[in-house]
């Protein structure tokens, strides 16, 4: 081996060591970490019955009791320093050759950092299966340092497109662009990275989807419409991602034409004024009948009484910033909602206790 071989191994392997160092000590500041009122997220709360039930909305959902997924190991760890899963929430649900996929967020603790991205497949007869080289996804860049959280799958053209949160600790100078863009102290910078598959398996990372300069250092929820199948939906021929929290406070819409390569605009889509403040929004379901052009966006919010609060607003595809109709309800399913055996369908761990590494399951009416 000669020296300049030698020299850069030495690096890669010093390299490892500092990012295995911060990664521990970050894994036991989120273990002790006191998360706030927001942490308390109960799913029937926001899911479980509207006010009004006009025929475009999704839901109301009631609990697949037969469904719960309980992870009853703990992985391998990558870095070796004791990593350990004790909650698990954010997933995000697909269909394949009839099993169902479920990309899901396993957090030291309940809306702590640390987390990573794993894998569990259901068939029906057999059950749960967890996929036995997980985390799937887990932090191997600077701007995962964090945590890797609440992935979105999306299927585009025989491919499957996965984008997730990176979260990581920023400069004082990066944090008052932050504190800027939010409205409120912020001790991290979150990222919205991509991976891509062919089987849903294996992932190769893309890296970074929305630039710092559209950003400031803080975008979350890559937000694409789909299908009921986890299918991407083309608008005018190209793929839309609505970003709604960040991004020096305005909304985003971004537009692709392959699913890989964006490029962002500020567009204001999503007015919810009438209801209350606007969080995040959650997910954006179309139709899959070809006569029916409609699109159900999804989102979280804080009402007049301070409460939190879920919604659905209403639009046409052909005019995706028309907001036409909104209804108090909804799912807050980040990951998105698909229909499987006849009924809409997604999942949540906030009902669980921190330890238990459970996922519970709702579904509903098609209309």
């Amino acid at each position: 081996m000669n020296n300049n071989n030698r020299s850069r191994m030495v690096k890669s392997i010093m390299n490892l060591a500092h990012r295995k160092a911060e990664m521990k000590e970050h894994y036991e500041a989120s273990l002790a970490m006191n998360v706030g009122d927001h942490a308390w997220l109960s799913t029937l709360y926001f899911s479980g019955a509207y006010e009004e039930e006009p025929d475009w909305a999704i839901g109301p959902f009631v609990k697949e009791e037969r469904m719960t997924f309980q992870l009853g190991r703990q992985w391998r760890d990558p870095y070796d320093f004791g990593w350990k899963s004790g909650f698990l929430f954010n997933p995000s649900l697909i269909e394949r050759d009839g099993k169902l996929y479920m990309f899901y967020r396993a957090a030291p603790k309940k809306e702590a950092t640390g987390s990573r991205i794993g894998l569990a497949v259901y068939e029906e007869g057999a059950g749960w299966s967890d996929c036995g080289h997980n985390p799937i996804i887990y932090p191997t860049v600077d701007n995962e340092l964090l945590g890797c959280e609440d992935p979105k799958v999306y299927e585009a053209d025989g491919k499957y497109y996965m984008f997730y949160n990176g979260v990581w600790p920023v400069s004082e100078e990066q944090a008052a662009s932050v504190r800027e863009s939010m409205g409120y102290e912020v001790q991290v910078g979150c990222d919205i990275n991509m991976a891509v598959s062919d089987d849903l398996l294996h992932w190769e990372k893309r890296g970074i989807v929305v630039p710092h300069d559209v950003s400031q250092y803080w975008a979350k929820g890559a937000v694409i419409p789909r299908d009921p199948g986890g299918r991407a939906v083309r608008i005018d021929g190209r793929y839309m991602m609505f970003l709604s929290e960040g991004c020096g406070g305005r909304q985003h819409v971004g537009f692709s034409e392959d699913m890989l390569n964006w490029h962002f605009e500020p567009q204001t889509y999503l007015d919810t004024s009438a209801y209350g403040k606007l969080y995040e929004l959650a997910c954006v379901s179309a139709d899959r009948s070809p006569g029916d052009e409609r699109l159900v966006m999804d989102f979280y919010y804080r009402d007049g009484d301070g409460r939190n609060a879920a919604g659905q607003a209403l639009y046409a595809r052909r005019e995706p910033f028309r907001q036409l109709s909104l209804n108090k309800g909804g799912t807050l399913a980040w990951g998105g909602l698909i229909q499987y055996r006849g009924r809409w369908l997604f999942a949540q761990g906030w009902d669980a206790a921190n330890g238990d590494n459970e996922m519970y399951f709702y579904s509903a009416v098609v209309r």
